[in-house]
């Protein structure tokens, strides 16, 4: 169901039908491999449960979280169906994960042993996968590692306590067209893949491409492809081209309410330290919002804002909850909307330029909004 923006200080409006259709475009991309859509950080910001729950309407068969709790609280909400999670710790939950029939990333010979006890304590086999290292060097099995952890592994599936689901690995850069690395690291998964086949592992998938591979690099689609930013509608990377060229659209607008307007002479100082001072007699608009509700305070005096129809940038310094435009001869009206980043179809700023703004990646600014800012889920 749609709901009506409220006229609130800030809010972000979660389009579910721009998710919804960047799956299918997704899966179009993909068409021999199931989708996993990833839900990780709270959906990148969007919500994890609606946003798993559009993507399943849209087709996609799997859901991907980082942290076993964040893939627990997705099963107690009703998700059904395959849930990935991939960054456990020592004494994480592995026996609710079990009992969740969660299917559960196993990098090294620890999480083994832990995860094999949690199923031999829950009384029936846990779904595990056997992560490589090709080459990212975070997660993952080391290749010199990896026959070591194929016999357990295989042993324990042989002991009735584990089911070995899949295998998998990460790329580095898949979203820098033509790096060494990313021939590098297909080469190593297929090796280690064929090495856990044939001492007897029989997956039910293989999967190593992640948005920007899902997007150029059919050779790397397997049986699967976990599709996380993209899906959010926001460019895996700038290399790749823009969310419109990939055919995605965002789906976060972050919309806020101007809470005052005011005229100031000339030589005025704007927000701390004074960095940005009016020349001629303007007029601030107030926008409040600000790095306590996600706004990068590396984008002072850059970060862009569509208001009354003209774009601006942040004037001086990004504080805690507000930030300043100068309007100069322009005439807002408190309550104005105030569009810091959306689709870019009404002229507003995309994630992308809060990013180029902020010097860091559009990753981050979804990710980043915080919880302070209502979702707001529309539907078309």
């Amino acid at each position: 169901m749609t709901q009506t923006p409220p006229p609130i200080r800030v809010r972000a409006e979660i389009d579910l039908a721009a998710l919804r259709a960047n799956v299918r475009s997704l899966r179009a991309r993909a068409p021999r491999a199931a989708l996993m859509a990833v839900v990780k950080s709270d959906g990148y910001g969007h919500g994890a449960l609606p946003c798993a729950r559009a993507a399943l309407e849209a087709g996609a068969t799997w859901i991907g979280t980082a942290t076993p709790q964040e893939a627990l609280a997705l099963r107690a909400a009703g998700i059904q169906g395959r849930i990935m999670c991939w960054l456990w710790t020592p004494g994480d939950p592995w026996r609710e994960g079990v009992e969740a029939d969660l299917d559960m990333s196993v990098s090294a010979l620890w999480a083994l042993t832990e995860v094999t006890a949690a199923a031999r304590a829950a009384g029936r086999p846990a779904r595990i996968q056997l992560k490589a290292d090709t080459g990212l060097g975070r997660n993952g099995c080391q290749p010199a590692d990896w026959p070591e952890l194929v016999a357990a592994a295989l042993a324990a599936e042989a002991e009735g306590v584990v089911k070995v689901t899949g295998l998998w690995s990460h790329f580095a850069c898949a979203d820098e067209p033509g790096h060494p690395s990313i021939a590098h690291q297909l080469t190593a998964f297929r090796e280690m893949v064929a090495y856990a086949e044939k001492e007897g592992v029989d997956p039910e998938v293989r999967h190593l491409a992640n948005s920007p591979a899902a997007l150029t690099l059919p050779e790397a689609h397997f049986d699967l492809v976990r599709t996380g930013v993209a899906m959010y509608g926001v460019s895996p990377s700038p290399e790749l081209g823009t969310s419109e060229e990939l055919g995605l659209r965002p789906v976060m607008t972050l919309a806020a309410s101007v809470a005052l307007v005011k005229r100031v002479p000339a030589g005025h100082g704007v927000s701390y330290g004074h960095h940005y001072i009016t020349e001629d007699e303007t007029t601030l608009a107030l926008i409040p919002v600000g790095y306590g509700d996600g706004i990068p305070r590396h984008a002072s005096g850059r970060g862009p804002v569509l208001v009354g129809g003209r774009r601006y940038s942040a004037a001086g310094r990004i504080a805690m909850d507000q930030f300043i435009v100068d309007l100069g001869g322009q005439k807002i009206d408190e309550g104005a909307e105030a569009l810091l980043f959306g689709p870019g179809t009404r002229g507003e700023p995309t994630a992308e330029d809060w990013a180029q703004a902020a010097d860091t990646i559009a990753y981050e600014i979804v990710t980043r909004i915080g919880k302070r800012v209502p979702r707001v889920y529309l539907d078309g």
